[in-house]
């Protein structure tokens, strides 16, 4: 927890209330004002025809699910789940195994191969020519097997983290993966810059614990406010799990950090929902109760050490320089979040957004009713190792009561200068918004649909994204019921075509979005460019000045493409430089000059 000087407990619940009032206020304002015009308000329903509406983005592609993965909106047996990316390869989870999609031309994506393997939730990341997914019900088995494992211990049940060896892609074949005792609802990939010849994995378990029967040392406790400091009881930690590249199929729990300890008192449960009475302000009751005991998600930032994590009713700013021995060094609560979710850096690992899937992300909670910090996005700066709350962002619009909405999986979106981030909301669509200033964040792009209307007319039928994440130029995004879909940024006045394509510059060979690294452009003119485009835009680049550049810029360019001398394509930066007016440590100046000098 905190450690610096705080009002009394009373007076910050006081304070936050009321800053929670003053905010709800002004966005219910903006988003009804929103409404009156926002195309995405009361879009027809369908389900595969459902009327969509766009702003900034193009939806280049999308593919249906097919057998054996196809089945009606809402049977969990086949929901669509996460992504990761090998590759010119696409690796999308589903509660029934997963998929693989040739992504190699974005605008035509093809399926090329699925593998059956039940067991839910089927979060999905690979490493090399690894892949690993999560198993959490009851029904997964060993051996992939469709037929379940009945009764409560049965020696033929997997439920912890499975992994293959993906080397030949059409052919995936499993190793011995990693029994834990909750199974495994979520994971993260964390590398260790002075361990090249491990990965480590973090695994959260959120169901119920097993029997020691079927898995020794599973220890079931009771959830309960009074602290908890004796035996070795599975909730109140994590698990770290180390996994030898050379060697996956020893892959073994290295260590169960408590990650929710009270410093003080030594309480493995030492982070307590910090919300008043028992229920959420919407009225509904808070999940979980009573107490913080495993995280949803977490997202590793090894670069800089760091850890975001999304646990259940907190958030945990946490150092993994020691990757095996994580040390929770912040702590955060809001008493609008209901569940923390899933958590995002930006790319110099300065700021977080934090995600709150109030109602578990299969209920309405983007109606007009509902408040703007519920089921939203929390942006928090850190500051001195600390989290420091700046904002909530949630989509401007209402969705209507058929339609499950509430904030989701996103990644960022790597143009120079800037702070942004592509974001799935379940039937709510996808949401693109700028967070460079923490606490103004700003939509710049979204595509919504229609309600899902099939198998019931008139209910809340499941569907939405999943996941949206943006990989080498394009966004690519898990349908929960439509299948995997991809597309493109448009340029606008909130996004340039320069800034489109320096992004697109960035080129990985593989990605998931819950390991995040450092995303360093290369210099280039796409880039320089992208920086003339946003002095352009908040006005300290104009008129006859803003011309020149320009002007400078398009002839080093010129020059550039006919092989002229370095000096002469050096002097028409230089001049480009000099004639912004922009100080010579600005993003613009080092652009240029950083360009330049490719030259030499």
């Amino acid at each position: 927890m905190r450690t610096s000087h705080r009002p009394p407990r009373s007076r910050r619940r006081a304070l936050a209330a009321a800053g929670a009032l003053l905010l709800g206020a002004s966005l219910l304002t903006a988003t009804a004002a929103a409404a009156d015009t926002d195309p995405r308000v009361d879009l027809p329903p369908g389900y595969l025809d459902a009327v969509t509406a766009t702003s900034n983005i193009e939806l280049l592609a999308s593919l249906p699910r097919v057998a054996p993965f196809d089945a009606a909106p809402g049977n969990f047996g086949f929901v669509n789940s996460d992504l990761a990316f090998t590759g010119d390869h696409a690796i999308v989870g589903n509660f029934n195994g997963f998929q693989v999609y040739d992504i190699a031309d974005a605008e035509a994506p093809t399926l090329r191969s699925a593998f059956v393997c039940p067991g839910g939730q089927g979060d999905v990341s690979v490493y090399g020519d690894l892949l690993f997914m999560s198993v959490e019900e009851t029904r997964g088995r060993i051996d992939c097997g469709t037929q379940g494992a009945p009764g409560p211990v049965n020696t033929e049940r997997f439920r912890g983290v499975r992994i293959f060896d993906i080397s030949d892609i059409d052919n995936p074949v499993q190793l011995p993966g990693v029994q834990t005792c909750r199974g495994s609802h979520t994971h993260t990939l964390v590398t260790d810059p002075d361990d090249p010849a491990n990965v480590y994995i973090y695994n959260s378990g959120t169901s119920g614990v097993r029997s020691s029967a079927e898995l020794a040392g599973c220890e079931n406790a009771a959830l309960t406010t009074a602290p908890v400091t004796t035996g070795n009881p599975t909730q109140w930690r994590i698990d770290v799990i180390k996994v030898p590249l050379a060697a996956p199929q020893t892959a073994a729990i290295v260590s169960q950090p408590r990650i929710f300890t009270d410093p003080t008192t030594g309480a493995y449960n030492g982070l307590q929902n910090t919300q008043s009475g028992t229920l959420h302000p919407s009225g509904t009751p808070y999940s979980p109760l009573p107490n913080t005991n495993t995280c949803h998600d977490v997202t590793a930032f090894p670069e800089i050490g760091l850890l975001a994590g999304a646990c259940q009713g907190n958030g945990l700013l946490v150092d993994i320089s020691d990757p095996a021995n994580p040390v929770r060094i912040d702590a955060v609560a809001d008493p609008n979040f209901s569940y923390w979710h899933s958590a995002t850096f930006n790319n110099d690992g300065t700021k977080v957004i934090f995600t709150d899937e109030w109602g578990g992300g299969t209920s309405a909670r983007c109606r007009v009713t509902d408040q703007p910090q519920w089921g939203a996005d929390a942006i928090f700066d850190i500051v001195d190792g600390k989290l420091q709350f700046a904002s909530y962002y949630k989509l401007p619009v209402p969705q209507t009561s058929q339609e499950n909405c509430v904030a989701h999986n996103g990644s960022i979106v790597p143009v120079p200068g800037r702070d942004i981030m592509v974001q799935a909301w379940y039937q709510g669509g996808l949401s693109v918004i700028d967070f460079t200033d923490t606490a103004n964040p700003t939509e710049i792009a979204y595509l919504d649909r229609g309600p899902i209307n099939t198998p019931n007319p008139t209910g809340l039928n499941l569907g939405g994204y999943w996941s949206t994440y943006w990989y080498n130029g394009n966004v690519l995004g898990s349908e929960i019921a439509r299948g995997f879909e991809s597309l493109a940024f448009t340029p606008s006045d909130h996004l340039s075509a320069n800034e489109i394509a320096a992004a697109g510059e960035i080129q990985l060979d593989e990605f998931n979005a819950q390991l995040q690294t450092k995303l360093v452009h290369a210099p280039s003119f796409a880039v320089a460019r992208s920086y003339v485009d946003q002095a352009a835009r908040d006005g300290s680049l104009s008129g006859n000045a803003l011309k020149q550049v320009n002007k400078s810029i398009d002839q080093a360019e010129k020059l550039a493409g006919e092989s002229a001398s370095a000096a002469a394509i050096a002097a028409h930066l230089d001049t480009a430089a000099r004639t912004s007016g922009a100080p010579a440590d600005s993003n613009l100046v080092q652009a240029l000059d950083a360009l330049a000098g490719t030259f030499g």
